[in-house]
């Protein structure tokens, strides 16, 4: 049915024959009812859409429209409507308010590892930017399962507006599929050159050549890197910079390893008897399992090895973070933006150009000049 631009100028609750749309509310400050219930808290009466426009003195289909702005509704009307909404402490339901726009009011994120802390932080600045637009959060994790990950994708856009595939390590013939749908689809930590989907990422190459720079300054020469999942981008921008290091005089040796602390603790051995005098790992918990065997072992961190994580996790309740060199980012500044972006998308205003995070240095206590410098 079309909609009218001719402002609704009057109003009769017992006359409309508009359906009323679903806008139950709660209001902002329950208070305790008398009654004989003991041990729990009683509740006020839930305040609906019918009760706001009672007090307004409009009809229900009124008061839907001046919450979803749907259509154009008399200045008087709509004053009416919201002193009414205040007074009655009504909230409307944001589920409600999105299905009469035609929307599902929800934003999809799908991310390979939630045990990972790296994720919660992206997704709680994820979280904000949904809120503060009115929506919800759909979390769908594929255990870093490359092979699972388009189906995840696809269920998350049948039931959301838009999608977010954080760090996806799925191929790009998935990607390129995905992105015929036609579905708003925003990537956080994955450039895919020649693939118009808009992007937020961290600069994992700059901030892995800011590593050498710095091991080198040092007077490092023979570095381990501990790789990372093999199907991650942000794994083989760091490995690019460690290629491109070769040129000055670095040698890298790359330690097929994982990303989660045993098993940094796992490729110890490995580290040791490559003949290294600094390991740098792909993630800070990586570091962390590494520097623990190295440690155990009888090595000295960072005197007879140094040590750089990635990410800047800074765990509490791991206090060896406190004292790790190690290449951070804005971990809230990358869920921040990788939300912006895929609000401006669904709002029509695409942007494919891709968006880069800086990563600055983190120098505290794992890092050093060798034992020998080289000769």
């Amino acid at each position: 049915m079309a909609t009218s631009n001719v402002p609704e100028m009057a109003d009769d609750p017992s006359t409309s024959t508009e359906p009323d749309l679903p806008h139950d509310g709660m209001p902002e400050s329950p208070s305790a009812v008398s009654g004989t219930v003991t041990g729990k808290a009683a509740r006020q009466r839930r305040v609906t859409i019918t009760d706001v426009g009672t007090a307004a003195g409009v009809s229900t289909s009124t008061v839907s429209r001046v919450l979803n702005g749907t259509a154009r509704v008399d200045p008087e009307l709509v004053r009416r409507v919201q002193s009414a909404v205040a007074d009655l402490g009504y909230r409307p339901n944001a589920a409600a308010q999105g299905l009469a726009r035609g929307e599902a009011g929800a934003i999809g994120v799908l991310v390979p590892d939630l045990s990972n802390p790296y994720f919660p932080d992206v997704l709680k600045s994820v979280s904000a930017v949904a809120r503060s637009h009115g929506r919800r959060v759909m979390v769908m994790e594929s255990d870093e399962d490359a092979a699972s990950e388009h189906e995840l994708a696809e269920d998350l856009m049948r039931c959301c507006d838009g999608v977010l595939l954080c760090s996806p390590r799925m191929d790009r013939a998935a990607l390129v599929d995905l992105s015929l749908r036609g579905h708003p689809l925003v990537l956080v930590n994955r450039i895919v050159p020649g693939l118009s989907i808009p992007s937020v990422s961290v600069d994992f190459y700059g901030g892995m050549t800011l590593v050498c720079g710095h091991l080198t300054q040092l007077g490092h020469r023979r570095l381990a890197y501990l790789s990372g999942p093999e199907a991650s981008w942000a794994n083989a921008e760091r490995i690019r910079a460690f290629d491109a290091a070769a040129a000055f005089g670095v040698d890298v040796t790359v330690i097929p390893c994982g990303h989660t602390a045993r098993h940094g603790y796992d490729a110890a051995d490995a580290v040791r008897d490559s003949g290294v005098t600094a390991v740098v790992a792909y993630n800070d918990l990586v570091a962390l399992g590494a520097m623990t065997a190295l440690e155990e072992s009888g090595l000295r961190v960072p005197e007879d090895m140094s040590v750089i994580g990635c990410d800047d996790i800074s765990l509490d309740d791991l206090p060896g973070t406190r004292r790790l060199t190690t290449a951070s980012l804005a971990r809230h500044e990358l869920g921040r933006q990788g939300a912006q972006t895929l609000e401006a998308l669904m709002a029509s205003h695409a942007d494919t150009e891709p968006r880069v995070i800086r990563m600055e240095l983190r120098v505290r206590h794992t890092s050093a000049p060798p034992a020998v410098l080289p000769g």
